[in-house]
């Protein structure tokens, strides 16, 4: 039997390749977009992809089902009370795949979303009657469980999704041995939960004893601890979801047509027209010189979740990177769906060498500098675009807190009519925010380098946390 785990960290996704040696088939669980790893790997241990299953339909990420069950003729295994375009061999409780070195048994787990299941993986050359492992999807994290409120635009309540999670973990996870290992589809950093460890496995003993979740409690309490405080999604999860149960383009297919050069006149041409102009470079790079109007999201960064968050999903992309970088970032895009590119400027910067009206700079000045500015005569207003749970653990003195996720819609808070300072926690939200200012005619601003950390570092003064 083999088991290797892929972790896609700007994602927080993980995913697996089961194999059976003796039968030469490999199977594939919750896979990204990009194949290219699964069908590398599966060569080498000398495997041919047979099955693809997604545990459900997730929201944070499109999945390679369809690009897989093209590429390699592998049968799409879904939860039975999953409802697709494509055609799948639906799971019940209990079902299972059998092998000469492996089975896999289907636990229907329905909570955080009502066709979640969960994969037994059985060993047969170690021991045919107890499970090596569980794959979890999103019904049980390392340190967390799935949250049950992202199907309410769907027709399911958080508090139904919440009884059937309680019912999943009870009556079914927490009864497999204490040696089991649970593998989940993402950790730390991951929307789908609020608590999720960095760990990427971990046995369901320590799980037991650990996971705030897990302990002793009524279905009532566990649905009221649930549901509260979770991050907000971001707009596309609802999006995601939904395309995930649909036949649509596959990445390749998607990325030949994208992968376009456009000279200048086009793109400002198109920009003119309602294209959003997505500046891809790290946030120093961007505030040197950038495309007025463009938005800075940084492939440094948590670069395809706030693309999902601050991009319309209605309105054409055209890129700005680095040369040789377009590709990276067309296919970052298409792991969540958002495959309306059309195209990105040929040569990058340069092509912006000869026309210097066209270059807006962002002035970043240090923590330092912030600090005399703000103890002036004539303070800017400070803005920390962080969530408001860092803000509450500590902020400067004064500063006014709009995440980044509600800028858009908060505009009409920041004042026009003096300077604004904006930072964040590290620069790279703060460069967002910064280039959302500017598009919306708000250009009396300067960006704190290196943001919170920075100003830490300097020893400068925090406002007492907000408990």
């Amino acid at each position: 039997m083999i088991l290797k785990q892929y972790y896609l960290g700007c994602l927080a996704h993980a995913s697996y390749l089961l194999g059976d040696e003796a039968s030469t088939t490999a199977i594939i669980v919750d896979p990204q977009r990009d194949i290219q790893k699964y069908l590398a790997d599966a060569e080498a241990f000398g495997l041919q992809i047979r099955h693809v299953f997604l545990t459900h339909f997730h929201a944070d990420f499109l999945a390679g089902h369809l690009e897989l069950r093209d590429q390699c003729g592998a049968t799409i295994h879904l939860g039975a009370r999953g409802q697709a375009e494509y055609a799948f061999q639906p799971m019940h409780d209990g079902d299972t795949l059998d092998f000469p070195g492996l089975r896999l048994q289907v636990l229907e787990t329905p909570g955080h979303t009502i066709e979640s299941i969960s994969i037994l993986v059985f060993d047969l050359q170690k021991d045919a009657t107890q499970p090596h492992a569980v794959l979890t999807g999103d019904t049980l994290f390392i340190g967390d469980v799935g949250r049950p409120d992202l199907r309410a635009s769907l027709g399911w309540t958080a508090n139904d999704l919440g009884s059937h999670l309680y019912d999943s973990l009870h009556g079914k996870l927490l009864t497999l041995p204490d040696e089991t290992l649970v593998y989940p589809a993402h950790g730390a950093g991951s929307l789908c939960g609020k608590s999720l460890s960095a760990d990427t496995v971990s046995p369901l003993g320590a799980q037991r004893r650990m996971n705030y979740a897990l302990q002793p409690m009524s279905r009532e309490e566990f649905i009221r601890l649930v549901t509260a405080d979770q991050p907000d999604a971001p707009p596309y999860f609802t999006y995601d979801a939904i395309l995930n149960t649909r036949e649509h383009a596959t990445l390749d297919r998607n990325l030949q047509r994208v992968l376009q050069p456009v000279d200048l006149n086009e793109v400002l041409a198109m920009g003119d027209a309602g294209a959003q102009i997505l500046d891809v470079r790290d946030p120093a790079e961007y505030a040197k010189g950038h495309l007025a109007g463009s938005i800075n999201i940084g492939l440094g960064g948590q670069y395809a979740t706030w693309a999902g968050t601050v991009l319309d999903r209605s309105k054409p992309i055209v890129i700005i990177s680095e040369p040789g970088r377009e590709q990276e970032a067309a296919l970052r895009l298409g792991r969540i769906g958002f495959d309306h590119v059309k195209g990105y400027l040929g040569s990058g910067m340069e092509a912006l060498a000869g026309r210097p009206d066209l270059v807006w700079p962002t002035e970043r000045v240090s923590a330092p500098v912030v600090a005399e500015e703000l103890a002036g005569n004539n303070p800017p207003l400070l803005l920390d675009v962080r969530n408001p749970r860092e803000w509450a653990a500590k902020h400067i003195a004064g500063s006014l807190n709009v995440p980044l996720n509600h800028l858009q819609e908060r505009l009409s808070e920041i004042p026009r009519d003096c300077r604004i300072a904006v930072h964040c926690a590290g620069g790279y939200r703060s460069s967002i925010a910064a280039s959302i200012l500017h598009q919306n005619g708000i250009t009396l601003l300067i960006e704190m380098a290196g943001g919170l950390a920075a100003w830490e570092a300097a020893s400068l003064k925090l406002a007492p946390a907000v408990l």
